[in-house]
């Protein structure tokens, strides 16, 4: 074993230690270097700066141990990523804690609140003290749903038995109708939150016209509708909150997802032009763009054809948990956030790409088309 000696003294082993390596030594030499004597490998020596030649004899290599330095970091690190992530956690708590609860006797609209993300949104806003007014297309599931509601009660604060409108948001006329009923119940809204809406899956060549339509209509001209028919109360008041329930979607688009993406594309740039403009009346516009959400929008999407898609997607059915993301809403309430965006590490990264460095966003949503495509051939 080929040892070679060290050149400088033993009392600063954190410091820049200096080799002369012979040019003839053998590859893999052991170096020994005053760090409790022990002989470390070159290969385990982090050579740095300063390397030059020094005449045809050999070479001056200045470098620093590895291993005692490499031990006091780690050995911090742990500790320091531990702390930090309980102060994290700590600090969400606490948030929640230190809150103001806005919506206790607001009068609270919700459309889609029969299933799923609008259905868990409607027990979380009643136990938050809410006057709910529950929206839908079938009334049998409302009333179900509110009867539930009428026998849940909260010691700790004042809860409501909820009201109930049924209207299709694809009907542009009927919804008009129901924005006048719904104001009859309180004579007035403070918080209207639009979930409702459906899915699509399908590619755009074998898509007729009409089922783009069909989604445009539920997901976009459907919310505006509703939303223009309380809006003058709203602004006559100036005061009122509009929720809007988008996707991820809404700011990236996803191959094979076209007029659920346009949807809600359309969603997101029509409510960030009504926050601007009702700003000066005192008026709140959230847009909250959840990612895939445990739900049956997936099993409820139509096709090109305009058929019912029928399959629970793998990503939906694992998918955030509903009731998360229904707290998620009254956050954003409380805390009168105007964009929240709920979606993983990936999905999140992926709407800064889609911004910052576009032609690789294309790149990876073809290579994903390309894909879906040979699982659809298979």
């Amino acid at each position: 074993m080929n040892v070679l000696s060290r050149t400088t003294p033993d009392d600063d082993p954190a410091a820049l230690v200096s080799f002369r390596v012979n040019c003839c030594s053998t590859p893999g030499a052991f170096v020994h270097c005053g760090l409790d004597g022990e002989l470390v490998s070159s290969t385990l020596l982090l050579f740095r700066v300063g390397v030059r030649e020094c005449g045809t004899s050999g070479l001056q290599v200045q470098c620093v141990h590895l291993s005692r330095h490499m031990e006091r970091v780690t050995s911090g690190l742990g500790p320091l990523v531990l702390g930090s992530v309980g102060l994290m956690v700590m600090y969400y708590v606490m948030q929640r804690l230190r809150v103001k609860n806005r919506v206790q006797d607001s009068v609270v609209v919700i459309t889609g609140a029969s299933s799923g993300l609008g259905k868990e949104c409607a027990r979380i806003f009643h136990a938050a003290g809410a006057r709910l007014i529950l929206c839908g297309r079938n009334p049998a599931r409302l009333h179900e749903l509110a009867e539930e509601l009428g026998e849940t009660t909260d010691g700790k604060r004042q809860t409501y038995a909820p009201r109930i409108v049924t209207f299709d948001l694809s009907n542009m006329e009927r919804v008009a109708v129901a924005g006048e009923e719904i104001l009859k119940c309180y004579g007035h809204v403070d918080v209207l939150i639009n979930n409702a809406g459906i899915s699509y899956r399908g590619s755009i060549v074998d898509t007729h016209v009409s089922v783009q339509r069909e989604v445009m209509e539920t997901n976009y001209f459907g919310p505006v509708a509703l939303t223009q028919a309380i809006l003058p109360s709203m602004v006559q008041r100036c005061s009122g909150h509009i929720v809007t329930i988008s996707s991820i979607q809404g700011r990236i688009a996803i191959p094979y997802r076209s007029a659920y993406a346009a949807s809600k594309h359309a969603t997101q740039a029509y409510f960030d032009c009504l926050r601007a403009e009702v700003e000066s009346f005192g008026l709140q516009v959230t847009v909250i763009s959840p990612g895939y959400i445990k739900t049956n929008l997936s099993v409820n999407a139509v096709t090109g054809d305009g058929s019912k898609y029928g399959v629970m997607d793998k990503t939906t059915a694992t998918g955030r948990d509903p009731v998360d993301v229904a707290y998620s809403v009254l956050m954003a309430v409380n805390q009168r956030q105007k964009d929240v965006l709920l979606a993983g590490p990936l999905p999140s990264v992926a709407v800064y790409i889609r911004t910052l460095w576009p032609a690789l966003f294309f790149k990876l949503m073809a290579s994903r088309a390309r894909k879906e495509q040979r699982l659809k051939e298979e």
